[in-house]
């Protein structure tokens, strides 16, 4: 079998022998397998992630000395099972999966991990009881979007997003991208987008982003509150509790009555965006505490690879609600192949080229340029090093 194998930052096409799935599990011939900013960062920082998810009770992510084969957005077709399985997904079945393969009661994280090949590959050993069977005759390249793209509608989830927020995604690339998606999808009325490359704004306009911002020529945050009332200094909250204390002591009943009253039923909730941090570099997270609307909510979906620092008596003073996503669950990842298939989540944006398995080198030096793409999908039946273009 051919696999495109990772050892101390180099990606070399390899012959490997053939996976042979185990119990519980599904051989999958890959079709699709999208490139994800995890795999860009496990080429250079493999130990420092290592390291993180060793404080986490996972010391089993891949480390830069060990061979790996990347590759974790798998779209394929059933081609065997291993014993114990419920067989209910027959062979030539096309399938999703969640990428997680479970030995007794050890999980790796497919393509994340030496003892679990990933996607980057002619097949692939997947768990059965997390793999779903691909509805409504979904396209190759929008199946293999499944994954990601519940990574951001995991991301909206935390966010608790209302149709009537108003929804700020700092970054454009494939995480961000799939958050405007999915904010749209989820009948988000105002998302503004923002990015310095005018291909990513491009790219999260087509995805439904009703406004773009180059936030090297104007502020999101004054994008966002000059037109929807959010309030940007302490003094601005401390007037506004003034005003309607007086406002209030006009009726004929005590002031913290009416107060009462008005709390019931929301209206003296304060206006506040929810921001989706999609960058992921040291310092972007201090830069939206300082910056950012009182009383805002921020879900931070972008990984930061290295030692940040923040300053905690911003966020306490301003009362920002700071959140961390990561993943999604299997519902989340169903509800997502569903709304692609269904066509109420629009991903094809997203997809900007295909490379076969010679060429995945290529594909993620293509990636450091944002300009010009956004997810590169590797199909493992295309014979050239070349990036087609879609």
């Amino acid at each position: 079998m051919r696999a495109v194998r990772l050892n101390r930052g180099l990606l070399k096409v390899v012959d490997l022998p053939a996976p042979r799935p185990g119990a519980g599990q599904l051989l999958v011939e890959v079709k699709r397998c999208g490139i994800c900013g995890s795999d860009l960062h496990c080429r250079l920082h493999a130990d420092e992630l290592a390291d993180s998810l060793d404080l986490c009770g996972y010391p089993r992510y891949l480390r830069s000395d060990q061979d790996v084969v990347l590759g974790h957005e798998i779209f394929g077709e059933v081609v065997d099972r291993g014993p114990w399985c419920k067989g209910t997904i027959r062979s030539g079945t096309p399938v999703v999966t969640v990428p997680l393969v479970r030995r007794g009661r050890q999980v790796d994280g497919v393509g994340l991990s030496a003892s679990a090949p990933g996607g980057f590959a002619e097949s692939v050993v997947v768990q059965e009881s997390l793999t779903l069977p691909v509805p409504n005759g979904l396209p190759a390249d929008l199946a293999a979007l499944t994954e990601p793209m519940a990574v951001a509608w995991h991301a909206v989830n935390r966010g608790e997003v209302a149709r009537r927020d108003v929804a700020i995604v700092l970054g454009c690339g494939p995480v961000g991208l799939a958050v405007v998606s999915v904010l749209k999808a989820r009948g988000v009325g105002t998302v503004i987008a923002s990015d310095y490359s005018a291909g990513r704004r491009a790219l999260a306009m087509q995805c439904g982003a009703d406004a773009v911002v180059d936030p090297s020529v104007e502020s999101p945050w004054e994008s966002a509150g000059d037109r929807h009332g959010f309030m940007t200094t302490m003094p601005d909250e401390y007037n506004a509790g003034i005003d309607a204390i007086e406002g209030l002591s006009r009726l004929p009943v005590p002031w913290w009555t009416a107060w009462r009253a008005l709390e019931s039923i929301g209206l003296t909730r304060p206006k506040r965006p929810v921001v989706f941090e999609c960058v992921g570099v040291p310092g972007m997270l201090d830069g939206i505490l300082a910056a950012a609307p009182l009383h805002a909510r921020v879900v931070v979906a972008g990984v930061c690879m290295g030692p940040d620092t923040i300053r905690p008596s911003l966020a306490v003073n301003k009362e920002l609600d700071l959140r961390f996503a990561i993943g999604y669950t299997p519902l989340e990842f169903r509800n997502t192949l569903h709304a692609l298939a269904d066509g109420t989540l629009n991903a094809a944006p997203l997809v900007t080229g295909r490379v076969g398995l010679t060429g995945v080198a290529n594909a993620f030096t293509a990636l450091a340029d944002p300009e010009v793409h956004a997810k590169i999908l590797v199909d493992p039946a295309l014979e050239t090093e070349e990036i087609v273009i879609k």
